[in-house]
C-alpha cells in the first residue's frame, strides 16, 4: 500500500502541482506564531511544551484516522495516504526554479538565471558568477530533494500511516521557525536533528548507490562535518561525490568572499552538471520506490 500511495502522490503532483502551498503555510505560520506568543518565556522547557502541542496532536490524528479508515476499508486508508503525501511532498515545489535556471543558462541569460536562483533561495543573487549560480542551484536541488522528498518518504515508510510524513514536515518547519529563538527554539532544533540523523544517511547512501559510489562515500565521510549544518552537509557531500563535481567553496557576496568549505571532488560546476543532478535525483527516487516495492512483495509472499 505504501508503494501505491507514493507513486500515486508523485504522479498527482506532477500532473497538478500544489504550488507554494501558501494556504497551508499561512495556517502553520499562524499556529506557530500563537504558540510562540503563548509559551516563549525564554526557557528550553517552554519550547518543548510548545513543540509537543504543535506536533503530537497532528501526528496522533494522522495515525488514528489512518487506522480507522483502514478498518472501514483499506482503499480509504490508501486514499488518505495519497492525500497526505500530496500535501507533504514537494518535488515540484523546487523543480520549477531549477528548470528556470537551466533554461536561462541554456539561453545564455545570466541575469535571468540569477533572478530564478534569488527567488528560489530568497536571497539576492545578482552578484553571483555563472559558475556560482550553477553550484548554488545544484546545492539547493540536493538539499531540497532531501527535505521535501526523501526525508518525507523515509519517515512515511517508518511510522504507521502518514504520521511519519506529518511528523517530519512539522518538525522541519518548526525548526526553521523557532530555531533562532535561543533556548525556546532549542528543542525544535534537537528534534529536527534527531529525525534527520537516520534520514540524511539514507539519502546520502542512495546518492552513492545511483552515482559514483566510491567518491560519494569518501566525500560523505571526510567533508560532511565541515558544513555548518551537518545534516545538509552529509547530503551535499554525498551528492557532490556522486556527481563528480565540486560544490561549496567561497561565494561572492556584496561585502566580499564568503568562506565555505569545499564539498566533492572532480570537475568545476558547469551547465551539464545541472542535467546530471536531475538524473541523480530521479534515479534516487526510482531506487526508493523499487526497494520499497521489493520489501512489500516479500511481505506479501
Amino acid at each position: 500500500m505504501s508503494v501505491l500511495a507514493i507513486v500515486a502522490a508523485l504522479l498527482l503532483e506532477q500532473w497538478h502541482p500544489l504550488g507554494e502551498r501558501k494556504a497551508w503555510s499561512a495556517v502553520l505560520g499562524q499556529g506557530a506564531q500563537w504558540l510562540e506568543a503563548a509559551f516563549n518565556a525564554g526557557e528550553h522547557r517552554h519550547g518543548m511544551i510548545a513543540w509537543i502541542i504543535a506536533v503530537a496532536p497532528a501526528v496522533a490524528a494522522a495515525a488514528g484516522l489512518h487506522a480507522f479508515l483502514y478498518w472501514v476499508h483499506p482503499l480509504f486508508a490508501l486514499l488518505f495516504n495519497v492525500a497526505v503525501l500530496y500535501l507533504t511532498l514537494g518535488f515540484r515545489q523546487f523543480s520549477h526554479y531549477f528548470s528556470g535556471v537551466q533554461e536561462a543558462l541554456r539561453d545564455a541569460d545570466l541575469e535571468r538565471a540569477r533572478g530564478q536562483l534569488g527567488a528560489w533561495r530568497s536571497q539576492a543573487s545578482g552578484h553571483c558568477t555563472r559558475e556560482e549560480v550553477i553550484r548554488l542551484s545544484i546545492e539547493e536541488a540536493l538539499a531540497s530533494s532531501h527535505r521535501q522528498v526523501f526525508g518525507v518518504l523515509f519517515w512515511f515508510v517508518l511510522l504507521p500511516g502518514p504520521s511519519g510524513a506529518v511528523l517530519y514536515r512539522l518538525a522541519t518547519y518548526l525548526e526553521r521557525r523557532w530555531g533562532g529563538l535561543g533556548a525556546f527554539g532549542g528543542f525544535a532544533q534537537r528534534a529536527r536533528d534527531l529525525l534527520e540523523w537516520p534520514a540524511v544517511r539514507m539519502t546520502a547512501a542512495a546518492f552513492a548507490v545511483v552515482g559514483d559510489f566510491e567518491d560519494a562515500v569518501y566525500c560523505w565521510r571526510t567533508q560532511a562535518t565541515a558544513w555548518s549544518d551537518r545534516a545538509v552537509g552529509a547530503v551535499l557531500a554525498a551528492g557532490a561525490g556522486a556527481l563528480g563535481v565540486r560544490l561549496g567553496m567561497p561565494l561572492t557576496t556584496p561585502s566580499g568572499l564568503e568562506p565555505r568549505p569545499e564539498l566533492g571532488i572532480g570537475e568545476v560546476a558547469e551547465a551539464q552538471h545541472l542535467d546530471s543532478a536531475v538524473g541523480l535525483l530521479w534515479r534516487t527516487l526510482v531506487l526508493w520506490v523499487f526497494v520499497l516495492a521489493v520489501f512489500t512483495a516479500l511481505r506479501v509472499l
